[in-house]
């Protein structure tokens, strides 16, 4: 006989989980007295449950594994929702498990009551309810299975407080085995065709469901055969970014250029990303439902296919699975668009040039400039949303699979959770998060967190005074009338001491190469505050110019 606790935790480590992202609730301290006795699975103790939420997040990006995060009714689920909401949309595995109220007192509006399953239904793969302890190991293996399963994605499972406590003799699952599609000879002799036929060959890279043989390997196929690639949005990191055959990112504030030539193929293969509103600057580049581009769509989720386009050729399969067959696949004769590829290899390289800024404060391009060349090539990356991210996208440069943690779904807040679940992962690889003044505010307080696990990590705090992305909009449609965009900010150097990190604040651009290594060397968090002129508002834009524009 175990409580529903002891068999919830047994299921965990059953299916490997070795880290629970938490802010603790009485609605699940039978959970937390399991886990007193399983040493082998770290609770990290966040300060809010979008922090942990995000940080589960993270964790599932990095390793390839549901990504487990603990927290309790009501307000609990709803700070973390922010969280599954990112990995839904950035087909992250991940598992949400939720403290609820007890079988007895529902519909009453007990304290905190929420319809969780009703709650989460639209945001998760999968959302239920665990009514009876002895059903526990069935459901948990369920949501792993669930996560890692096709698409991968999210589940939320409701833990009524009472059935955790109660107990139950029941018997345990097996660990889950991961079921993905493989294409077929038929799909794989078609592309080859379809290949062999074209002049003007992409690819695009992206979604979720990756690993580091994967991107090994689609990227041989695009070399052997001479494709320039781009990477789908926050996907940087999925083709070295030094290869011949990498033509940069099709995100926000995509090179021109780039944009051009997506147009001007006329055979688009697309593999694992979804081709969603930003990688498709507003549906524009490819148009739904039938691309000008001869369509080649591989996805991992057969409901994906043929969902916004009508592809030439749609090919259910994992992404592991379909790249190595591409590069299995017999080379196609590609002396018919050598000039094409190259020409988007010198695109790339014309985009990674920056203007300088003229004015006293930090330049942020020759702060990516610096970082180009001064970051370890296996150095993690984070960053949350705002304008400052776009800086980071352009000129910095990912040469491993998993080197960059974004959030394609553009929540705010990502950046300084995500930094702290990549050091638990990795700390022995330096960690570098970009965030700005607005985004490191929603969850800034898990700077707290990265303190108390000693986590060395490096936060590049740009500060602007105002939500810049907003302000652009704002500028562009209702050119000097402003308003909700300023922003009043605290000495976030001194922020950063006050919970015992390294703090600085770096107003000229040549005081930031010393500063950096200084917080590389403090051996603990550390945060710099780079100043920069509002003017700044994107890498090819000032808001002046935008003001003019309108006039």
């Amino acid at each position: 006989m175990r409580t529903g606790g002891q068999i919830l935790v047994d299921q965990l480590r059953i299916h490997g989980a070795d880290t629970i992202f938490t802010v603790p609730g009485e609605s699940f301290i039978a959970v937390l007295d399991a886990l007193h006795d399983a040493p082998e699975i770290r609770l990290v103790v966040c300060r809010q449950e979008g922090g942990a939420a995000n940080m589960a997040e993270a964790y599932g990006k990095l390793t390839g594994r549901p990504g487990n995060c603990l927290v309790t009714r009501g307000p609990g689920a709803a700070n973390a929702s922010v969280g599954v909401h990112t990995a839904y949309q950035d087909s992250t595995p991940m598992l949400l498990l939720i403290g609820d109220v007890a079988r007895g007192q529902r519909e009453r509006e007990a304290f905190q009551e929420v319809d969780l399953k009703a709650m989460f239904t639209p945001l998760a793969k999968w959302a239920a309810r665990v009514d009876e302890a002895e059903r526990i190991p069935e459901l948990v293996s369920h949501a792993f299975h669930t996560a890692l399963a096709g698409r991968p994605g999210p589940v939320v499972l409701a833990l009524p407080e009472d059935m955790l406590s109660e107990e139950a003799d029941t018997a345990d699952a097996d660990a889950y085995k991961v079921v993905r599609a493989h294409p077929g000879a038929e799909d794989m002799a078609r592309l080859r065709v379809l290949l062999r036929t074209a002049r003007r060959p992409f690819m695009i890279v992206g979604g979720g469901g990756w690993n580091e043989a994967a991107s090994s390997d689609i990227a041989a196929f695009a070399l052997a055969n001479r494709i320039p690639t781009g990477a789908s949005f926050r996907c940087q990191d999925y083709v070295d970014n030094h290869s011949e055959i990498y033509a940069g990112d099709i995100g926000l504030g995509v090179n021109p250029a780039l944009a051009q030539r997506i147009t001007d193929a006329d055979l688009l293969l697309v593999v694992g990303a979804r081709l969603g509103e930003v990688t498709t600057s507003g549906y524009t580049l490819v148009e739904p439902p039938r691309p000008k581009q001869t369509l080649v769509h591989v996805h991992a989720d057969p409901e994906e296919l043929g969902r916004v386009y009508q592809a030439e050729l749609p090919i259910n399969s994992g992404l592991p699975q379909f790249a190595a067959a591409a590069r299995a696949l017999e080379q196609v004769e590609s002396f018919a668009w050598h000039g094409w590829c190259r020409a988007a290899r010198a695109d790339y390289y014309a985009n990674l040039r920056h203007e300088p800024w003229q004015g006293d404060l930090v330049d942020l391009g020759e702060v990516m400039a610096h970082l180009r060349e001064r970051l370890p090539e296996d150095a993690i990356v984070t960053n949350g949303a705002g304008n400052f991210s776009v800086w980071a996208h352009r000129f910095y440069q990912f040469r491993r699979y998993r080197t960059q943690l974004g959030p394609t779904s553009g929540a705010m807040g990502y950046g300084v959770p995500a930094a702290v679940a990549a050091k638990l992962v990795h700390p022995e690889r330096l960690v570098v998060c970009f965030t700005g003044d607005g985004d490191f505010l929603m969850t800034g307080q898990e700077l707290a967190t990265a303190v108390q696990y000693q986590l060395p990590l490096v936060i590049l705090l740009v500060n602007n005074g105002m939500y810049g992305t907003i302000r652009m909009h704002q500028e562009r449609h209702y050119p000097e009338r402003v308003v909700g965009t300023d922003l009043q900010n605290p000495d976030f150097a001194a922020y950063a001491r006050a919970f015992g990190a390294h703090g600085e604040t770096v107003e000229r651009t040549e005081d930031f190469p010393a500063a950096f290594e200084r917080a590389l060397e403090a051996g603990r968090p550390a945060l710099l505050e780079l100043r920069v002129d509002p003017e700044q508002i994107t890498p090819r834009t000032t808001i002046a110019a935008i003001r003019a524009a309108r006039r």
